[in-house]
């Protein structure tokens, strides 16, 4: 199993540790151990005094650096794997770790999708509904109701069911994974 975690640099280093990391996999051959490692950016135009524009790379979040590795869902990282990215120059340690040689937590998979679907890394899936199917909500308090989808937003995946609720049809909006066809 996959799992992304948050290695923590020195700002302005994050490139750097980047390359250093992939070099690392490649001499320690850990390429079955750690897949990915990325340093979202984004591209912003500025204006010069002058008036001339000029694109700058920006980093979304100074000092961090994201790292996709193997996880053994009961022993968690793998040692070396930890050992190697911990140990690289200029890394300070990981997000979600207290220290004293503890294993890190992963970042949720929800929020790294969000982060690799915005830098353009990750397709957004398709909503696989259409307005006028019957739906079964599946979490909250609306759980186990069946209602008709009544609009998508493919863009937020989210998707709106009309419901009956206390004896009025009502529209409810929820996540597209909230919901399944009834």
């Amino acid at each position: 199993m996959r799992k992304w975690y948050i290695a923590q640099t020195y700002s302005g280093s994050e490139s750097s540790v980047k390359n250093d990391i992939e070099a690392r996999i490649q001499s320690m051959n850990m390429q079955d151990k750690v897949y990915q490692v990325l340093v979202p950016e984004h591209s912003i135009e500025e204006t010069k005094k002058d008036g001339t524009k000029k694109i700058k790379v920006e980093k979304i979040f100074p000092g961090y650096v994201f790292v996709e590795m193997e996880v053994d869902p009961s022993k968690g990282m793998d040692d070396q794997a930890w050992f190697m990215i911990r140990n690289t120059p200029k890394v300070t340690g990981f997000l979600g770790s207290s220290g004293n040689g503890t294993k890190p937590t992963p970042v949720a998979t929800d929020e790294m999708n969000t982060i690799l679907r915005n830098l353009g890394l990750m397709e957004k899936p398709k909503l696989d509904f259409a307005v006028g199917d019957k739906v079964q909500i599946t979490t909250g308090s609306f759980a186990g109701q069946i209602g008709e989808i009544i609009n998508l937003n493919e863009e937020k995946q989210l998707v709106t069911v009309a419901i009956n609720f206390l004896g009025t049809v009502t529209p409810a909006e929820f996540g597209a994974t909230d919901v399944k066809k009834a």
